[in-house]
């Protein structure tokens, strides 16, 4: 990739070429119907290449126009179009099984109407970035059942039914404030998650690949499928609710994958993004106006928008009337990640204006995204001390305002990594022995507990 450094001269970029793909099943027909995934081919066992053969082709979706619009000044978006096999792997998601139902998305904007009228919290964790190493039936359950004990335990600490959503099936792109990186001595194009390219410290690792967002949507159908069951187990628990998920959610960043897997509800006429139950925008693309925003304003899934501390309360009120026109309980989640140092003064005005307008959000906090720093050896951490910290003031203001703290959005890992500092890791010192995000740091099972005990 040529750096900003380097000449401006026009330069082409070669793609490593592919074999041709063997023989496959015809793909499933059509943009319409949401019917739940089912059968082997969703199983995330078939190879890439297979996968693309046989394309037929689909009607272009509603945001091409918009998406051209937005490629030049849109940093977010991954450097691929002029890859040979884009235009074919947005062909195949467009004719691929959706991963949610209506029914499914239907079932969760209920609970999350419940969470803006006070009734209930939410719970939403996960990995900062999916692996796509990690999504076995195996590493999904572990997260599952991971996510499931923290719901537990929030559930009994604070006597509300908690709303399990995952960071899951889905959660690999991921937004970067420049579009390189110093790995070692080399200058390399930033890792955006293994929808786009690879962690690997190599120029060819680090080049965008379309062929991408298939393998990620195979996985995506994997991990899907196994917290259905893990749904289906947790209705059948005397006294539970199938309502409470666990439930899936990614950051709807990279609109080359996301908007061919919007489709038309057969029973309302409306779009339904098929790719997750709960998707979000984030930070850096929940400008007014974006195309990122343009997609969640089109589409019936409940959606979310994170919301930073350079974010004024006529911004947060315009994407309100631009998400929740009708203000609809359950229908916008506002995730509030401004730090521990800024939140008390950022967030007062922000709650009072969508209050005002009477909005119906569910209030988020994201305690995370705010508190990250820089250890001694160069890795990103994030204390413990701090994001308790940021949590207690975001209850305060919101309950000053007679609003209902709707819940908390952590990143969280099934295993004991050694990321964050509290708890039972005591220093920077410790970061070292399991430190394996492919991202930004996360919270180890013990130490999200801790965080929850403080919330509960």
């Amino acid at each position: 990739m040529t750096s900003p450094a380097e000449s401006s001269a026009p330069t082409t970029t070669r793609y490593p070429s592919r074999p041709e793909p063997g023989p496959a099943p015809r793909p499933r027909p059509g943009r319409t119907g949401v019917t739940a995934p089912s059968g082997p081919a969703e199983t995330g066992e078939i190879e890439v290449d297979a996968y693309l053969a046989d394309v037929r082709p689909a009607a272009p979706h509603p945001y091409a126009a918009e998406r051209a619009r937005h490629t030049v000044r849109d940093t977010q978006q991954p450097p691929w179009q002029d890859h040979p096999a884009l235009g074919p792997v947005k062909d195949r998601l467009a004719a691929s099984v959706p991963l949610v139902t209506s029914e499914e998305v239907r079932e969760l904007r209920g609970a999350l109407a419940a969470v803006a009228r006070g009734r209930a919290t939410v719970l939403q964790a996960g990995d900062c970035a999916e692996s796509l190493y990690e999504c076995t039936p195996a590493h999904a359950r572990q997260r599952a059942d991971t996510l499931d004990r923290l719901g537990d335990h929030l559930q009994r600490g604070s006597g509300r039914t908690v709303v399990r959503i995952g960071r899951m099936a889905g959660q690999f792109a991921k937004p970067r404030s420049r579009p390189t990186e110093r790995v070692g001595g080399l200058e390399l194009p930033a890792f955006r998650g293994h929808l786009v390219n690879s962690e690997a410290p190599t120029e060819d690792a680090r080049r965008a690949d379309p062929y991408r967002m298939l393998q990620a949507r195979l996985a995506a159908a994997t991990v899907g499928g196994v917290l259905r069951e893990a749904r289906a187990a947790r209705a059948a628990r005397p006294g539970t609710a199938a309502h409470t998920g666990p439930w899936t959610s990614h950051e709807a960043l990279v609109l080359d994958y996301e908007t061919p897997l919007v489709r038309t509800d057969p029973s309302t006429g409306g779009r339904l993004l098929t790719s997750t139950h709960f998707p979000w925008v984030g930070e850096r693309t929940r400008q007014p106006g974006s195309p990122n925003v343009a997609l969640l304003a089109d589409i019936d899934n409940p959606v979310g928008c994170k919301i930073g501390p350079g974010t004024t309360p006529d911004e947060v009120l315009q994407l309100c009337q631009t998400l929740d026109p009708e203000r609809t309980p359950g229908r916008l989640t506002l995730i509030v990640r401004m730090g521990r140092t800024r939140i008390s003064e950022a967030l007062p005005p922000i709650v009072a204006t969508v209050r005002r307008a009477g909005h119906p959000v569910v209030w988020l906090c994201d305690p995370m995204h705010g508190n990250t720093t820089t250890a001694g050896d160069g890795r990103k951490t994030r204390y413990l001390a701090d994001l308790i910290a940021e949590a207690a003031a975001f209850r305060s203001v919101l309950e000053r305002q007679g609003q209902h703290p709707g819940g908390v959005h952590l990143e969280v890992a099934a295993g004991e990594v050694t990321e964050c500092v509290g708890g039972p890791i005591h220093s920077e010192d410790q970061l070292g022995h399991r430190y394996t995000t492919l991202c930004d740091p996360r919270l180890n099972p013990e130490q999200a507990e801790r965080f929850l005990n403080t919330w509960a």
